[in-house]
C-alpha cells in the first residue's frame, strides 16, 4: 500500500488503469493458462544462499496475485501449472518436499478465499497422499461457488493426460460392452475430449510462459491446438500486472484463424 501511494507507485497504477481501459472487453480471452517458469532462477539471483523454496514461495505469492488480476478482468477460467510430472519424478525429496508444502498452502489459501472454484488437474495418484487430499478437499469445498474456475495443474503432464483420457475412454466402453472393433469404428475427437482433465471447459485462448522459454513442454497438448501464445522474458516472481495486461493487449490485436 505504501508503495502504491508513493508518487512513482501512483504513476504506475495510473498507467495500469489506462492500459486496462484500452482493452476491448469483447476481445478478452475466456480461458488463460500460465506456465509460471523461472522460480528457481529467481531464487538463485534474489535469495542467494537461501534454499530454493524461497523462489517457490515467491512464485506461489505471484500466482495468487495473478488469480486476483484475472478475476478483476472477468476472465472465467484460469489454469496454473504448478508442478509437472517430469519435475515431480526428476526432483529429489529434499527439493520436492518443500515445493509440495508451498503448493498445498497456496491451494488452501485460494480455497479459503471462498471466491473461486478450485479444480486440480493432473495425475493426483502420483502425489503423496496428504498432498492429494489437500487438492481434493479444495475441489470439494469450492465446487458450489459461482465464481471464476481456477485449475491447478499439479503433477500434470500432457502425455499423462492423454494416457489417462484413453484409459478412461476404454474403461467406459468396456463397462458398456463395446468391443474394440466397434470403438475403432465410432471413435471421434469429442469422445477423447470428454475424458480430459479439463472436460467441459473451454480450451485456453491464451497461454503465457515466463522466463524467456518458448516452448509448451507438453502443457495442455490437446487443448492448445488453437491457442495463442505469449512469451515473456521476466522470471515468474517478477511478472507484473502490466506484463499481464500487455499479454492481453497482444492477444486482442491478433486475428485468430483456428487452424486456417
Amino acid at each position: 500500500m505504501v508503495d502504491r501511494l508513493h508518487p512513482s507507485g501512483l504513476l504506475y497504477a495510473t498507467y495500469e488503469h489506462r492500459l486496462i481501459a484500452e482493452l476491448d472487453p469483447d476481445r478478452r480471452p475466456q480461458h488463460v493458462a500460465v506456465l509460471a517458469d523461472g522460480n528457481r532462477r529467481w531464487a538463485r539471483t534474489n535469495a542467494p544462499g537461501q534454499p530454493l523454496v524461497a523462489g517457490y514461495q515467491a512464485g506461489a505469492d505471484k500466482l495468487k496475485e495473478f488469480v486476483e488480476w484475472c478475476d478483476e478482468l472477468a476472465i472465467p477460467v484460469v489454469t496454473l501449472w504448478v508442478l509437472s510430472t517430469d519435475n515431480f519424478q526428476r526432483s529429489d525429496t529434499t527439493e520436492i518436499g518443500p515445493l509440495l508444502k508451498v503448493i498445498e498452502q497456496m491451494v488452501t489459501d485460494l480455497a479459503a478465499a471462498r471466491r473461486w472454484r478450485i479444480h486440480p488437474v493432473g495425475a493426483l495418484d502420483l502425489l503423496p497422499p496428504e498432498t492429494a487430499e489437500v487438492m481434493k478437499n479444495a475441489d470439494a469445498s469450492t465446487s458450489s461457488i459461482n465464481g471464476m474456475l481456477v485449475n491447478i495443474a499439479v503433477s500434470y503432464g500432457g502425455r499423462h493426460e492423454l494416457r489417462d483420457a484413453v484409459r478412461s475412454l476404454l474403461a467406459e466402453h468396456a463397462r458398456n460392452g463395446t468391443s474394440i472393433e466397434e470403438l475403432a469404428q465410432t471413435l471421434d475427437i469429442e469422445h477423447i475430449a470428454q475424458h480430459l482433465y479439463t472436460r467441459g471447459q473451454p480450451d485456453p485462448d491464451l497461454i503465457i510462459r515466463t522466463s524467456g522459454e518458448q516452448r509448451l513442454s507438453g502443457f495442455l497438448m490437446w487443448q492448445s491446438a488453437h491457442s495463442e501464445f505469449y512469451f515473456c522474458e521476466a522470471l515468474w516472481p517478477d511478472f507484473r500486472k502490466v506484463d499481464f495486461i500487455r499479454a492481453l493487449r497482444s492477444y486482442a490485436d491478433r486475428e485468430r484463424r483456428f487452424g486456417g
